[in-house]
């Protein structure tokens, strides 16, 4: 895939939930170009006041382990409110048992850390089309 592709979502949102400030950045920088609104919690809680907040969030890019509350227990409240929104895992501490764990906690997809910006782009477009 090439990262020559231009994706239009300027009328489209993310929450991005990751309390890595490097990481927000370096995901922020790849999805300028998309014009897609930006939303960015650091910890769980944020991201669930920011939901609540914007519930017309398109899309969710969750880091698993956050402090205050982790993305696992920000997901399953997501989800308790609404059953569509796309929600993708992000994590850096990749286990084995970790993708199958953030489905079971309600997540739609599973991207491990560190990602080429054109395949997260990829994935997130999968998701927005859907």
């Amino acid at each position: 895939m090439s990262s020559s592709i231009k994706y239009d979502w300027s009328k489209k949102s993310i929450l991005i939930a990751d309390d890595e400030i490097h990481n927000y950045v370096i995901i922020e920088m790849a999805l300028r170009k998309t014009k897609i609104k930006i939303f960015h919690a650091e910890n769980g809680e944020e991201a669930v006041s920011i939901f609540k907040e914007n519930p017309d969030i398109d899309v969710i890019l969750m880091d698993i382990r956050m402090p205050e509350m982790g993305g696992l227990e920000a997901t399953k409240f997501i989800r308790s409110v609404n059953r569509n929104i796309p929600i993708i895992a992000f994590t850096a501490f990749a286990l084995s048992d970790d993708e199958a764990i953030a489905m079971e906690f309600g997540c739609d997809d599973y991207i491990s850390k560190p990602v080429r910006p054109d395949f997260l782009l990829k994935k997130i477009n999968e998701h927005l089309t859907k």
